[in-house]
């Protein structure tokens, strides 16, 4: 049965999420640095590791795990959904911004709560200006849009992975059904999500093929339906020898190739 249904995950496939993480970190720190004597790296690498530590502490970490959110996410979205769970969120996180930021400045000796808060607040403006995209994402969708049905299974909160859609709005009109893994209950690499995906594409396994950069989620989830995958690795990661993927590729442009050969 040919291929019909190319499904396309969202973070570090089509959107440079970790430049823009990246990004937000540099600009954020490099403030951090006008104000007191530190280095900007050493703050960054601190509130990273505080960060981590606060959100495994919270009780909503496991949902965090369940739906796909990383440590990361958190320091910028609000988490306006309607689960109780992503509402949880929503009270900690204002916290959770400023906490991460006020503990990462203790690290380097410098107690300044003011500053954490305001800190957290700038890292969130930050990230908001700073969408990036790979250079050859919309060539690629191009080429794509009209001959496949297009589908976008992203992991995350709604309201996290609809503001960066909002940011970078060419990227919905591209795509037959966007699907959000907070609005089904579970992320990738649960086998419900795919086969709810595949309900709402109308098609069977062998019929779609799904496109990531993550061997955990994409590449494992989508194996566990039987569909076909093919695992964008651009930074050359070490492979996995329980996780093998259909196909490996090193950026959509090459993806483009696999996919008019098959």
């Amino acid at each position: 049965m040919p291929i019909n249904t190319i499904i396309f995950d969202l973070d570090d496939t089509l959107l440079w999420d970790k430049q823009s993480i990246q990004t937000a970190f540099d600009q954020t720190c490099e403030h951090a640095a006008t104000v007191h004597n530190i280095e900007p790296k050493q703050l960054e690498e601190a509130v990273r590791q505080e960060a981590r530590k606060l959100y495994e502490s919270y009780e909503t970490y496991d949902y965090t795990v369940l739906i796909g959110i990383n440590p990361f996410e958190g320091l910028w979205g609000t988490f306006d959904d309607p689960t109780d769970q992503f509402q949880k969120m929503k009270q900690i996180a204002p916290q959770y911004r400023q906490d991460a930021w006020t503990n990462g400045l203790k690290t380097l000796g410098i107690d300044d709560a003011p500053l954490g808060k305001e800190l957290g607040e700038l890292f969130v403006a930050e990230r908001k200006k700073a969408p990036y995209v790979y250079e050859d994402t919309y060539a690629v969708l191009d080429e794509l849009k009209g001959k496949y049905q297009l589908v976008l299974l992203t992991n995350g909160a709604p309201s996290l992975q609809n503001l960066k859609l909002q940011i970078t709005p060419e990227i919905p009109a591209y795509f037959d059904h966007i699907i959000i893994s907070g609005d089904f209950g579970k992320g990738k690499p649960d086998a419900s999500i795919f086969e709810y995906m595949m309900g709402k594409a109308g098609i069977a396994a062998e019929e779609g093929i799904m496109v990531g950069d993550n061997l955990n989620t994409d590449i494992l989830g989508s194996s566990r339906v039987g569909m076909q995958n093919v695992w964008i690795n651009r930074e050359n990661k070490e492979k996995n020898p329980n996780i093998t993927p259909t196909y490996e590729v090193t950026s959509l442009t090459e993806f483009l190739t696999l996919v008019k050969s098959l």
